[in-house]
């Protein structure tokens, strides 16, 4: 079932054994902002990416479990040792039944015991897979589909219950393309993807195997599989074509839906998921996917289906059987499509899997541990004095007419900020853990997360509902809610440190906010208006006058290349490249303003001016296998972190005073090429 989402010193471990895993590395790395990570014989003026960052680079390869890593990664891996710690202590202690403390622990300690899930073989989706088999049409089928999207999977196609994009105060219904097991469509047709679809068909033919079949039935079916996908691929958009908010926005009555795709068992889907009865109108995500879905399913045998459902079910079960199936799964996503050699620890990988699923449980035990207060207040203070610059430029835009400006004002005064973790707690009373049914933890967390979306559509939408759990590091902006939401997770360092000065702070987690708030005014943010409701509330001059500056930050990444003959998609990544040039650009003007009036003194041999810069620079220091720089650029809607360090740094006049950086640098921009929006 689709969830949405409102949208991350060690020189001495490298050894000649080889790098070490993460959750090593963790113990020793330090993700705060430090001078010891420059490279301070580079020439800021001609490589400002080594400048802030060079001697980390140098001395820290990518972990052998981990696809890239940097200072979110460095971050993301000690909060991982931090939750372990709070997971391993509610296992040795689970607390009374039904409390967040045993549904956690005990979720946990199912997760570990790989005895008991080798020794439990296909047992757990004996029943799912008897449903297949049994199955006699194609609405039969979809039956069984229905099953799928609510507890463990995605099949021929994607649902989603979320807030109406033009309705934003009571949830909708949604139909999306899905039902695919590579990234993008790409991986189905480009020659440059042509080793992945290969193993790919091996990969597919190996899980059947695993599952029972003899090699050739399994090749057989793998073959079946991919030309299946295949055919509903050739109908689906492109990742930088999902980005078009208004044409993925499609509204029908659910008669009319079942009438335009009739090959598309959707009364028997919609029966399945049971939404409800009251529900007459659903949203089509993308049309033509949905006719394509259409004519294929119509045209597909029913041995066919039955192979391509058991397939899905297989791929979303593996993570959690036994260990051949889910080293399998791994070997595919984890190092064929990624290139990572190794897979994170078992303790990890559990510790997710309980994130993922009773996540705000396990976020009271969090933040009770390691988020004080204080932090909270910092960066409220933050946010309203980044809050006040964005407000005034809004006002004094040269390019943005007097009827556009209003409503933008109107919006941003509705703007809310959500910190740290909710205020009130998710009832997980529905879901049941037991200490030793891995499994059914996880298909019965789901199908409650399922329950908890399909029962809302129709009903007013909580506006304090969470997209990501308390210790995400990540943060998010939702335009249907007009809020941006930091996790207890990402407050911390390199993204905010409380003990650092306000130019480390506000070069890390002030352009973080700024990046954030600007999104509620991007290309597709300026989508939705004060209320949250999809309609372009730009004038037509405003709207040209946008994309005529956008086009320069789209020119500008384009001409990155990520690795030699792969460029940047800068369409793609253009509404993340204007966060970081917006929030950039402002929380600069905030730091400013903050230091007003006090001394200006050097920190380590720099103004506050040049720390914030660094700061910037340093915490998007990325490194990436070459597979998982290919994913990204192929699928990813954000640029390489290694090139979000400078991108938005060299549209700035203020960056280049503060490192004299002139014409004829390597630095240097051209006025003329420069992108300014906010």
């Amino acid at each position: 079932m689709l969830i949405p989402r409102f949208f991350l010193a060690a020189g001495a471990l490298a050894l000649a054994a080889g790098p070490l895993p993460a959750s090593e590395l963790a113990a020793l790395a330090d993700p705060a902002f430090s001078i010891d990570k420059m490279d301070r014989s580079v020439d800021p003026r001609v490589d400002f990416a080594k400048f802030a960052a060079g001697s980390w680079y140098a001395r820290n390869p990518i972990p052998a479990d981990k696809a890239r890593w940097g200072g979110f990664g460095e971050l993301t891996e000690r909060n991982w040792s931090n939750l372990r710690a709070i997971v391993e202590a509610a296992a040795a202690q689970p607390g009374a039944p039904g409390s967040v403390s045993q549904k956690v622990g005990d979720f946990y300690a199912s997760a570990i015991d790989t005895a008991t899930i080798d020794a439990r073989g296909l047992k757990p989706i004996a029943a799912d897979l008897a449903a297949i088999a049994a199955a006699k049409s194609t609405v039969e089928i979809f039956g069984v589909a229905a099953q799928q999207h609510l507890r463990l999977g995605d099949p021929f196609l994607s649902v989603a219950f979320f807030p109406d994009q033009k309705q934003s105060d009571r949830y909708g219904f949604y139909l999306q393309q899905g039902g695919l097991s590579l990234p993008s469509k790409e991986y189905y047709f480009s020659e440059k993807f042509a080793r992945e679809r290969w193993e790919f068909v091996g990969h597919v033919a190996k899980m059947f195997e695993l599952a029972g079949d003899t090699r050739p039935i399994a090749y057989q079916n793998a073959e079946v599989l991919f030309a299946f996908e295949k055919a509903i691929a050739a109908n689906a958009k492109l990742p930088v074509e999902l980005r078009d908010r208004v044409a993925n926005y499609n509204k029908m009555t659910v008669a009319a839906a079942i009438t335009a795709y009739p090959g598309v068992p959707l009364a028997t889907l919609i029966a399945g998921l049971g939404v409800p009865v009251t529900t007459t109108e659903v949203i089509v995500g993308q049309p033509k996917f949905m006719e394509g879905l259409s004519k294929v399913l119509a045209e597909t045998s029913l041995t066919d289906l039955k192979t391509y459902l058991r397939w899905h079910l297989l791929r979303a079960a593996a993570p959690h059987l036994a260990t051949a199936f889910e080293a399998e799964s791994f070997r595919f996503t984890g190092t064929v499509l990624n290139g990572t050699p190794d897979q994170e620890p078992r303790w990890q990988r559990a510790t997710k899997i309980v994130d993922g699923s009773v996540g705000e449980a396990l976020g009271q035990l969090y933040v009770a541990k390691h988020f004080p207060p204080e932090a909270k207040a910092r960066m409220d203070e933050m946010i309203h004095n980044i809050r006040v610059v964005f407000r005034e430029r809004l006002e004094r835009l040269e390019w943005m007419s007097a009827p556009t400006r209003e409503k933008a004002l109107a919006k941003f005064d509705r703007f809310e900020p959500m910190i740290g973790y909710p205020k009130k707690w998710r009832d997980y009373s529905a879901v049941d853990v037991r200490r030793d049914d891995y499994f059914g933890n996880v298909t019965r967390a789901r199908l409650a997360a399922s329950r908890r979306s399909i029962d809302r559509v129709g009903q007013k939408v909580d506006r304090g509902d969470w997209g990501m759990t308390p210790p995400t590091v990540n943060a998010y902006y939702s335009p249907v809610t007009n809020q941006i939401v930091f996790p207890a997770g990402i407050l911390q360092p390199p993204f905010f440190d409380f003990n650092a000065d306000a130019a480390v702070n506000y070069g890390a987690i002030g352009g973080v906010i700024g990046h954030e708030i600007t999104h509620g005014f991007d290309d597709q943010g300026r989508r939705s208006d004060a209320d949250g409701n999809l309609i372009d509330w730009w004038t037509t001059e405003d709207a040209a006058k946008f994309r005529e500056r956008a086009q320069k930050l789209v020119d500008q990444f384009n001409s990155y290349q990520a690795l030699p003959g792969l460029a940047i998609n800068g369409q793609l990544s253009l509404g993340e490249n204007i966060g970081d040039l917006g929030g950039t650009s402002i929380a600069f003007e905030a730091l400013q303003r903050s230091l007003a009036g006090k001394e200006r003194k050097l920190i380590d041999g720099f103004t506050p001016e040049q720390r914030f810069f660094i700061s910037w620079a340093q915490q998007w220091r990325t490194k990436f296998r070459d597979d998982a720089m290919r994913l990204q650029v192929a699928r990813g809607p954000h640029a390489p972190g290694n090139f979000r360090a400078i991108g938005p740094l060299v549209n700035q006049q203020e960056f280049f005073d503060a490192f004299g950086i002139k014409e004829g640098d390597p630095m240097w921009r051209k006025p003329a090429d420069r992108c300014k929006i906010w």
